[in-house]
């Protein structure tokens, strides 16, 4: 058994469940489907009107492989090696802006190597504006809403309003903060507010990300 938060959505408020489903060890994408199988079944038990969504390039969905950060553009660099490049550590007074034109699964390997040496994130550097820390994830989830508006069409985006529990199966949150599970069901809010993303200034977001998130 294992287990993983899904993410949901109650009186505006994203909220996170545990949940212990089977799961299918191996590293085929075949056994990564069947752990997903799996854990929607498992939520399906739990709330058994669920719509479950799982985000990452192992889904079976279109919509969620599409949502995952690997396969989203910003700036037409690859969301994840936004993410990675725009981290500041206590090393330097920039962001590492060359790991852009990496292979995403590099450029978080190469911010990985700085944190294994010990080197202590500081903040977030993106388009000349400097982010905190916190709110925790609240970055992430900014780059990755700018990410979804830039990457996808407004009918692809309205389809998120299909579904109101969203996973990521590699998210381990034990091991990691940010996940492309919990982002989703913060747009899915907006959706329902407004019907559409609307772009907002990071200290709109930041704001937006405290009612929300908590």
């Amino acid at each position: 058994m294992a287990k993983r938060p899904v993410y949901y959505i109650k009186n505006s408020i994203v909220c996170e469940r545990e949940v212990k489903f089977e799961w299918f060890a191996g590293f085929a994408i075949s056994q990564k489907q069947k752990s997903i199988n799996s854990l929607h079944s498992a939520i399906k038990k739990l709330a058994p009107d669920a719509r479950p969504l799982e985000i990452s390039t192992k889904g079976t969905e279109p919509l969620g492989v599409k949502l995952s950060a690997f396969n989203l553009k910003l700036d037409d660099y690859p969301l994840e090696c936004v993410f990675q490049s725009s981290k500041v550590f206590d090393d330097t007074n920039a962001p590492h802006t060359e790991w852009l034109t990496l292979h995403p699964k590099e450029a978080k390997g190469k911010a990985a190597e700085l944190h294994s040496l010990g080197r202590r994130l500081t903040g977030f550097l993106y388009n000349g504006i400097s982010f905190p820390l916190q709110p925790t994830t609240a970055f992430y989830d900014y780059i990755y809403m700018c990410a979804v508006i830039e990457s996808l069409s407004a009918d692809e985006i309205t389809k998120l309003s299909q579904f109101d529990h969203f996973t990521d199966i590699e998210f381990n949150p034990r091991k990691s903060l940010n996940t492309q599970a919990r982002t989703a069901a913060l747009l899915r809010i907006m959706l329902d507010e407004s019907g559409t993303i609307k772009p907002l200034t990071p200290e709109e977001f930041i704001e937006y990300h405290k009612q929300h998130i908590k």
